[in-house]
């Protein structure tokens, strides 16, 4: 089962430079607004890019529109053998649809 941070767990985490967020939006919608500092994998290329990615001991949360995509982003990226061991990968309950704090826009 994956865990899954309210918004206001993941903009605490952002703040505090705790945690990765991965926005598995596709492109456009991430270059409208994002959490800040999140880097873009759409969840269609995840699979071919998680591999790409470097995985440092940071937890990572995954975001997408509404919180249901973003839990098998985090099953993918947790079963991945470069994540180490005691890193959390997560995703943000109710997606973007819940967020309420600033977004950052661009690429």
């Amino acid at each position: 089962m994956v865990e899954e941070l309210t918004p206001a767990e993941v903009h605490e985490r952002v703040q505090n430079g705790t945690v990765r967020v991965v926005d598995t939006r596709p492109e456009p919608a991430f270059e409208r607004g994002h959490v800040p500092g999140a880097i873009n994998v759409p969840l269609t290329e995840l699979p071919a890019r998680v591999g790409e990615i470097e995985w440092d001991d940071t937890d990572v949360v995954c975001a997408c529109p509404l919180g249901k995509s973003s839990i098998q982003a985090a099953k993918l990226i947790g079963s991945y053998e470069g994540v180490d061991d005691g890193v959390t990968v997560a995703s943000m309950a109710g997606g973007y649809r819940e967020w309420t704090f600033d977004l950052e826009d661009g690429a």
